[in-house]
């Protein structure tokens, strides 16, 4: 019923503008425009997660905070949590780079990052975008089965 077509919906605006801006992301790196492209890989981050947490849970907070959003998704599915290696000092910081991006690549002159940062972050979003899209798609089938099963029980 109705958690279905929300979830449909959720699935289809999130993961899409997701997309989009990873498409972005993409374009600014061909530009060398380093700091635009680490703003929009976070937001092709953060419109997973949000979509993400919208199809599994039909809420998700209002915060651009990639930690939090990255917790309460995982806590929901902990096959995310391969996602994001955490192993070393190195992959935490990694994360933290993209989680300031949000405001620091923007408004901070001593933001930086590196190519080589940039396309390890490249390759754990779309990670992220493919486990998004596998969890979503997921959910959509489960609230499919049941809306089929509260059919057939008429």
């Amino acid at each position: 019923g109705e958690a279905l077509e929300l979830t449909r919906e959720y699935e289809e605006e999130w993961l899409t503008s997701g997309r989009e801006f990873y498409d972005g992301f993409v374009d600014a790196t061909k530009r060398e425009n380093l700091k635009k492209a680490v703003f929009d890989l976070h937001q092709a981050a953060e419109r997973y997660l949000h979509g993400l947490l919208l199809c599994l849970t039909l809420y998700s907070p209002h915060t651009h905070r990639l930690s939090v959003l990255r917790s309460m998704a995982e806590q929901i599915d902990a096959r995310l949590i391969a996602v994001w290696p955490r192993v070393t000092r190195a992959d935490r910081a990694m994360f933290e780079k993209l989680n300031d991006a949000y405001i620091k690549a923007r408004y901070s002159k001593h933001y930086q990052i590196s190519p080589h940062e940039l396309s390890w972050l490249e390759e754990r979003v779309q990670e992220l975008g493919r486990v998004a899209a596998a969890l979503c798609a997921e959910r959509i089938t489960q609230l499919e089965a049941e809306a089929d099963d509260a059919a057939a029980q008429k």
